[in-house]
């Protein structure tokens, strides 16, 4: 079993900027692609970035120039940095890995950060 643990979410102005963690822990193999999601009240959740193993990185178009993906693999960890905040880039943001267990492999969800902007 693994499980994903985010940090960082918060209140920042319009503008502004965050940064988010999301480590991994648990009896874990190796981890395949890595994500965050968000979803705003009353929408679906979106993906907004995902990065794979070897680093290669995918952007929702919305936030594309202003967020940026990056993974420490020795820590198991996935970051976003989120900058130039919109007040539309409020959600619960999520984190996603597709982990190989000894047992298995499938994706795990962490429990989600709430990201507010606003003034």
């Amino acid at each position: 079993q693994a499980q994903l643990v985010e940090s960082g979410g918060g209140l920042v102005q319009p503008g502004g900027s965050l940064r988010l963690s999301c480590a991994a822990s648990g009896s874990i193999f190796n981890i395949y692609a890595m994500g965050w999601y968000r979803q705003a009240p009353g929408k679906q959740r979106e993906l907004v970035a995902g990065i794979t193993s070897g680093g290669s990185t995918n952007y929702a178009d919305s936030v594309k120039g202003r967020f940026t993906i990056s993974r420490d693999n020795a820590k198991n960890t996935v970051y976003l940095q989120m900058n130039s905040l919109k007040p539309e880039d409020t959600a619960v943001y999520y984190c996603n890995a597709d982990v190989g267990t000894i047992m298995h492999r499938r994706g795990y969800w962490g429990q989600g950060t709430q990201v507010t902007v606003s003034s």
